[in-house]
């Protein structure tokens, strides 16, 4: 009766035998996975602690986790450092939206437009071989030593990449499409909207991924030179009066924040693919 059971499970549209042995390995697997990972980080931070302790690393060098936990409770029981979070946390969202955002809407214009597309292209390989950072005193000189200058440098890092890599992937498309499409009739921005836009959305995952790390060394640039608060000054600041304890406080928690960023967009990948594979 049960074996019956379980064959008519089957039969109506549940996992097979085969493939539930296979989530059973793939979910060990993953298990395994990030079992080592906090395995490696564990050893890494007790390693860390061990060489500075025994004098193998100088601690006024390269600081210890103890050192940086100490620090990191000072602040933070003092309000001051959620402060600095906040601001550069806000800084960096909205330079990663706005770029990546102003980055796609350049390269849609430049694919409707092949004859612009033919006028701005040395334009836009000029501007992404230009070391951004020297863009820096003009935005200052044009938009003061503030939140404009620090989120323009988080812009102009991202939205040229954004504009090259998106443009590409339209171009990349198959024409075949576009020409079937075009022969019932379809506009230019139906052919945009229902072909070419949905089919380079995984371009777009990769892009949002790659304008993350762009955005944060945007905004920690800015604030290198014109900020009086944030994440950036922190580094800035410890570096200048010798707290490198407090430098590595400000990177561990940029790349804290940073993961949690990438992750919510691999997380928006997951459900976009699902979307697409039941659509």
């Amino acid at each position: 009766m049960k074996k019956w059971l379980k064959s008519a499970w089957f039969e109506k549209g549940a996992i097979s035998p085969a493939h539930a042995h296979y989530l059973r390995k793939s979910r060990l697997t993953q298990l395994w996975v990030w079992l080592l990972r906090f395995g490696i980080l564990i050893s890494l931070i007790w390693l860390w602690e061990w060489s500075t302790d025994s004098g193998i690393l100088d601690p006024f060098l390269f600081s210890s986790p103890s050192r940086i936990w100490q620090l990191t409770s000072q602040l933070a029981s003092s309000g001051e450092l959620f402060h600095h979070i906040w601001l550069t946390s806000w800084e960096t969202i909205v330079g990663f939206l706005l770029g990546t955002a102003t980055g796609i809407a350049l390269a849609t214009l430049i694919w409707a437009s092949p004859f612009l597309s033919q006028v701005l292209d040395p334009y836009l390989v000029v501007l992404n071989s230009m070391p951004k950072v020297a863009l820096g005193p003009l935005f200052i000189v044009t938009m003061g030593a503030g939140f404009g200058s620090i989120l323009a440098m988080a812009i102009a890092i991202t939205v040229i990449v954004t504009t090259l890599v998106i443009h590409s992937s339209f171009q990349g498309v198959d024409a075949s499409y576009s020409i079937l499409a075009r022969s019932f009739g379809a506009s230019h921005t139906q052919i945009f909207l229902k072909i070419i836009f949905p089919a380079c959305i995984p371009d777009m995952i990769a892009t949002l991924k790659v304008n993350v790390g762009l955005a944060w060394v945007g905004v920690i640039v800015g604030e290198f030179l014109v900020s009086k608060a944030g994440l950036g000054y922190l580094i800035i600041y410890g570096f200048q009066v010798f707290n490198l304890t407090l430098v590595m406080v400000s990177l561990f928690i940029v790349a804290i924040i940073s993961t949690v960023m990438y992750q919510l967009i691999a997380w928006l990948e997951q459900r976009l693919l699902r979307y697409r594979l039941v659509s």
